[in-house]
């Protein structure tokens, strides 16, 4: 959400009155979309990237106030839980050897975190859900102490109507109940902007949809929850399970989960934010004063407040995102697929890999899109968090017969996406140095068929093979994931297992 909201009642009155404001915004988003109001390129990208506080044990530690407050910098915020911070870097112009400046910006600022943490005898852990937490750990008296995140979850509740249930069937099945949404908090991310103009929103956003699988596939680093192995990537389905406002009849009448791939490739921005008005009810009905048809007309540039606010509490893998910069417009592409950690290295790769792959697929004379189902889309996305780097695809096939076909991800990484990345990298003017550099993490990634999830799952039954309890081995894991993390050499050189004998726990 991202915006500061004060918490209180609503009334029909609210909601009729935000439905209202909410359908201005709309025609007002239109016609600025009509009347190309908006900012020139600027070939912008930005990175948000979600972390756990962790003790010396492995354990997660409810400390972010303290921390924050020891840190004292506008580039670290709260997230929702109290294990949780964020860390927003600038907006960066793509291209030269913006990829290593980042990588040292991320080092400095993690490196600051990680002592100031230390105050407290936290860490920081970069990881996509920290394997240590417990059922316990998310609870509504362990949400952070902001009135926003207060608010959204007695929204969700209120919609719900009942308890949350996660069910999620993986290596193991976890099934339990939840009575808010903090089990959201266990999901901590990375989330890639890119800055496009509108003409250029719809090619991007689907080629973003389109990339989202060999993303995870390549990226994955959450296999476990509450004690169990499920997904290789068990974020999506955590996330939406704990956000979702459908009781089990409406999910049976096939209304939309707030937390959605999507259902169709787009023409336009607008296509999606028509969309959130259409299927998704309010759940913060705060109208603030402006008037946004009237702010136009007088040639001003309206804030869109409603429509902000509302499309912040629909949690798209890709999501649209409308803000204003030194007085005009923008559009953004807000990625929000991978995984936190696991190292600086291994995130700036990543990175570069989605700012290439998407450059390129947006800009091909058939885009992949054209000759790839959605469905189909979707499905690959589903595959590739199940079973990360082992995922199988439906791709389209080369040559004069099209159709498609099933594909290994590794293969169709190695031999067709990470070329085109190469070529998108070089589109957007990125140094040889940053391009081979991170691409080559990809690579290596491939070659050996490593990623997070599979340290993380190989190191885990290690430990267990040395007669380690479950709960001792994933303790164990944390602290040996947080030690080569910090040494900071990407993950798949990481040497499988614990470097020593552990007592039995």
């Amino acid at each position: 959400m991202g915006e500061k909201v004060v918490a209180g009642q609503f009334d029909l009155s609210d909601r009729q009155r935000y439905r209202e404001k909410l359908q201005k915004c709309l025609t007002g988003l239109e016609r600025l979309l009509r009347e190309k109001r908006f900012d020139r390129p600027k070939n912008l990208m930005g990175v948000e990237i979600e972390l756990n506080l962790a003790g010396p044990d492995g354990m997660p530690k409810m400390l972010n106030g303290q921390v924050l407050e020891r840190i004292a910098s506008r580039d670290f915020q709260t997230e929702l839980a109290m294990f949780n911070l964020e860390v927003n870097i600038a907006p960066h112009r793509l291209g030269g050897r913006v990829f290593d400046r980042l990588a040292e910006e991320l080092r400095t600022s993690l490196a600051y975190a990680d002592r100031k943490a230390g105050e407290v005898d936290a860490g920081i852990v970069m990881i996509g859900i920290l394997p240590t937490l417990d059922r316990d750990d998310l609870v509504s008296s362990n949400l952070s102490e902001v009135d926003r995140y207060t608010l959204l979850n007695d929204q969700i509740v209120a919609a719900r109507g009942e308890d949350f249930r996660l069910d999620i069937d993986g290596v193991e099945h976890l099934v339990c109940t939840s009575k808010s949404i903090v089990p959201e908090a266990a999901c901590t991310s990375v989330q890639l902007h890119l800055q496009v103009t509108p003409d250029r929103f719809a090619d991007v956003w689907n080629a973003a949809q389109v990339a989202s699988a060999a993303q995870i596939a390549v990226g994955a680093n959450s296999p476990f929850l509450f004690g169990r192995e499920l997904w290789r990537e068990s974020r999506p389905p955590l996330f939406l399970q704990s956000t979702d406002t459908r009781p089990p009849e409406l999910q049976t009448q096939g209304v939309r989960p707030r937390t959605w791939f999507g259902e169709r490739w787009i023409s336009s921005a607008y296509d999606l934010f028509e969309e959130n008005l259409r299927y998704f009810p309010a759940l913060l009905p705060i109208c603030d004063d402006e008037e946004p048809l009237e702010v136009i007309e007088a040639g001003g540039v309206p804030r869109l407040g409603e429509l902000v606010l509302h499309n912040g509490t629909i949690y798209r893998w890709n999501r649209p995102v409308y803000g204003i910069a030194d007085g005009l417009p923008h559009l953004r592409v807000e990625n929000r697929v991978l995984p936190a950690g696991p190292t600086i290295t291994d995130v700036i790769a990543n990175a570069a890999f989605y700012y290439g792959l998407v450059r390129a697929l947006a800009e091909e004379p058939r885009p992949v899109w054209t000759r790839l189902p959605f469905a189909a889309a979707e499905a690959n996305f589903d595959a590739a968090c199940r079973h990360g780097i082992d995922a199988r695809f439906v791709w389209p096939r080369r040559g004069r017969y099209g159709g498609t076909g099933e594909v290994d991800a590794v293969t169709l990484v190695r031999d067709e996406l990470l070329p085109l990345a190469a070529a998108g990298l070089d589109a957007w003017g990125v140094e040889a140095a940053d391009r081979d550099l991170y691409l080559g993490v990809i690579e290596e990634r491939c070659r050996r068929r490593v990623n997070g999830a599979s340290w993380q799952a190989a190191t885990f039954h290690r430990a267990l093979e040395r007669g380690l309890s479950r709960e001792a081995a994933l303790a164990a894991t944390t602290r040996r994931y947080a030690e080569l993390m910090h040494g900071g050499e990407p993950v798949h050189t990481w040497p499988v297992g614990l470097p020593e004998p552990v007592p039995l726990g």
